[in-house]
This record gives C-alpha cells, structure tokens and sequence, in this order.
C-alpha cells in the first residue's frame, strides 16, 4: 500500500500543521488570536462506561494542553451498537461531560453513528496567543526531560481485559487516565519550555523519537527515573503486551540505542502504548527546578527528569535508553 498523501500548506496563517506530526493544529485568526484544533477517539478500554467517558474526554483535551493552548469547546465523536443500551450510552457521555465541566468546557454538540464497537471521543477548540504556542519542534541541545505522568497504563488495560490485573493497579491506570493535563500546561506556560509533547499511542519513546526528529536533536533518557504505574512491571512480565504496543517496538527499529545492562524488556515498557498519558515537556536546564516546583504547586501526578537532550545530530530522532 503506497503512503498517504501529504498536503501542501503555503497559507501563513497555519503556525502548526502536519509537517512535525505535532498533537493539534494551530490556525492564526489575527495577531491576538489563534485556534487550536484536534480530535481523538477510541474503543473503550476499561469496563466502567463512566471512567471510559472521562478517560476519551481527557485524552482528546490533552492536545489542546500540549501546544499551550486553552480549550473552549468540544463537540462528541460517537460510535454506538444499537444494543449497547442508553443506560451505558449515558453513562460514556455523562463521563466526557464531567471531565469537560472540569476542565470549564462547554460541550456543544456532536456526531454518532451506528458500529459494532463502540468509540467515544471529542472534535476540541482551544486557543492561545500567536507566537506562545508550545511545539513538539524546538527541543535545544542541553534541555532536560520532565515527564508529568506514570506509563504503564497499555500494560495495565491489556490485562484488565483478560481478566488478570489487580485491582488496585487498574484504579491507579484510571486515575492516571482521567487526569486533566491542564496543571502541567499551566506550569509549561508560567516557568516557559522550549518544546512538549504528550504520551499518548506511539508510547514514551516513540512521541519522544518524534520530538526529537521534529527539533533536530537526540536524547538519552534512564530507566531508573521513570515513574511506572503499580503492578505495570509484573504484569508486563507475565506477557501483557498489547498489539499497539508491538507495532511501536517495530517503527522504533534503528531509533532507539539500548545502553549497558537495558534489556529488550525495559525497551518494551518504554513503547508501551498509552491512553491519556502525560505531558514530555523539554525545558532549558537552568529553568527545570523552578518548572517542577510549579509543576508539584500545580499537583501534577509527577514531576520526574528522565533524560536530556543530547544535541544536534545528522540522524535526529535517535534515543538512548540508559540504565
């Protein structure tokens, strides 16, 4: 099958569009104003309708929180078998509500069609300034790595489906996933980074490989730093990996560099593929104190260095896992 066509955008007013695979579009209104647009949805992934809804709602407005940007406005992606019930139908929608009302969204609309499986999600407005938007495409040579969240949560789902996660692991996967990224976008705004990204499908090391190809750069990151949600690992041993995850490990081949004593396991936990993950934000080194004590005031999930960016490379998007 050939590639997809690539559009051609020469119209000034795009300031992020689908050249550096960033996570929304960016469309410049005037010198004052700026619209940030993106979409996202997806079959559930946990059994409670409820937390599923806020889960897609929270993943979608994650976006808009990536870039900077301040969302206004969502509209409902729905996809819905007709015996699915409107209890449980109510209950998804009743979850992306919540979760928008927290974020002090209004959702105005929407769109469903018949399927089989059903999918939830939202089509989200933000904005912001022209000229503040925080890009994937700007990491510098020097930054340090600040990851807002645990991963582990692709792990964690996929067991939950077979039947063989703990409890307490998928309370803390859902608590994880229902998290607003809001805090962290706040705190990237006040202290002032150079280049985010948040961890959503492609897993940690395949949105970091991307900002690190989009800004020219590579990275190292370490093992030891990286926070993993509880009963992850295990679960991850005992073979829960899902197919997502399997295909990041495959477009990962000759980006990613295993250190002394990294194994092709903590490569797999690495590209574990996640739903609502957290924010990768690249900030200058001398400003990273100050954006994790905002971050902590903001009571992001964490606030952890995991890596650096090594510098400027003839090969960028390289990363190096470090024990």
């Amino acid at each position: 099958m050939g590639r997809l066509p690539t559009p051609t955008i020469t119209d000034p007013n795009v300031l992020v569009g689908t050249e550096t695979g960033d996570d929304a579009a960016i469309y410049r209104i005037n010198d004052r104003v700026a619209i940030v647009l993106t979409n996202d949805f997806f079959a559930p992934i946990v059994d409670d309708p409820f937390d599923y809804g806020q889960i897609a709602a929270a993943n979608a407005l994650s976006d808009i929180y990536a870039v900077g940007g301040t969302p206004i406005t969502a509209l409902n992606i729905a996809a819905f078998p007709r015996d699915l019930g409107p209890d449980v139908i109510a209950k998804i929608l009743e979850g992306g509500q919540a979760k928008a009302e927290e974020a002090g969204i209004l959702i105005i609309g929407g769109h469903t069609v018949d399927d089989k499986e059903p999918k939830y999600g939202l089509a989200a407005v933000g904005v912001l300034t022209p000229g503040e938007q925080i890009t994937n495409a700007n990491a510098q040579p020097g930054d340090v790595l600040i990851l807002t969240k645990a991963i582990g949560s692709g792990v964690i789902t996929t067991a939950g489906k077979a039947g063989t996660a703990p409890e307490e692991s998928i309370a803390a996967a859902v608590k994880s996933m229902a998290t607003l990224n809001k805090g962290a976008a706040d705190a990237m705004i006040e202290v002032g980074v150079n280049a985010a990204t948040d961890v959503t499908g492609f897993g940690l090391l395949g949105h970091l490989s991307q900002m690190m190809k989009a800004s020219g750069t590579t990275a190292t990151v370490r093992w030891s730093d990286i926070p993993i949600l509880p009963g992850a690992l295990e679960l991850a041993r005992a073979g829960s990996v899902s197919g997502g995850t399997a295909r990041n490990m495959e477009s990962l081949e000759g980006k990613v560099v295993l250190g002394e004593g990294v194994s092709e396991f903590e490569f797999m936990v690495l590209a574990d593929a996640q739903t609502s993950g957290g924010m990768l934000i690249s900030v200058p080194e001398e400003r990273s104190d100050a954006l994790v004590k905002c971050l902590v005031a903001n009571q992001t999930l964490y606030s952890e260095l995991v890596g650096k960016v090594s510098g400027s490379s003839s090969t960028p998007g390289i990363v190096t896992i470090e024990a």
